[in-house]
């Protein structure tokens, strides 16, 4: 296997409202990661997740170390990533801080199931992935989390919810399908050479 480490040597750097700006114009599905077992159970709302691998079927989320859900991730080795409807908007304020809940408490309100390893996984989201930790990158002030998945549980069609410049975003495939088309400059034509 072929690694490439580079010295990258401190710069000046982009200033971090600099830099949060510039990432508010990615928009991003909005997911819930769930950590722990029975009732030492966490978890936070995260739109930092991305498919790594079919085969194997691995993925990569991205956590704050300082985080309450990071010290159960470690421990317990599992992770749970469930994927929200714009109907469930509430989970994801709960699970990012709104309302002071922490730990199980943020539970509270929805249906949640669990498979091999424990973690909770939430009933009705557009999907729910239980995935065992295969390795924890640190750098900074998060870690990359790639996970191995154990179980995929998908759920009926719905409208899926997004963040994007500072905002949730409701996205529902027919209806913003018919919108962009109507508004979709036509494709530029290719050039035969």
């Amino acid at each position: 296997m072929n690694l490439a480490v580079r010295n990258i040597k401190p710069a000046d750097g982009v200033p971090s409202a600099e830099f949060r700006g510039a990432m508010r114009a990615l928009a991003g599905g909005v997911s819930v990661i769930s950590v722990g077992r029975g009732n030492d159970i966490s978890g936070m709302t995260v739109t930092s997740v991305t498919s790594l691998s079919v085969e194997p079927a691995t993925l990569l989320v991205s956590v704050n170390r300082l985080s309450s859900s990071f010290p159960l991730l470690q421990r317990y080795g599992a992770f749970g990533v469930n994927i929200l409807t714009a109907e469930q908007l509430d989970i994801a304020e709960r699970f990012a801080g709104k309302g002071g809940l922490k730990g199980t408490e943020r539970f509270a309100g929805a249906e949640w199931v669990t498979r091999a390893t424990g973690v909770p996984l939430l009933v009705g989201g557009l999907a729910s992935i239980e995935c065992d930790v295969e390795e924890v990158i640190e750098r900074h002030s998060h870690a990359i989390i790639i996970g191995r998945v154990r179980s995929v549980l998908i759920a009926v069609p719905s409208t899926a919810l997004t963040y994007w410049n500072g905002q949730y975003v409701a996205i529902d495939q027919n209806e913003d399908a018919l919108r962009l088309a109507e508004v979709s400059l036509p494709s530029p034509r290719l050039r035969e050479v």
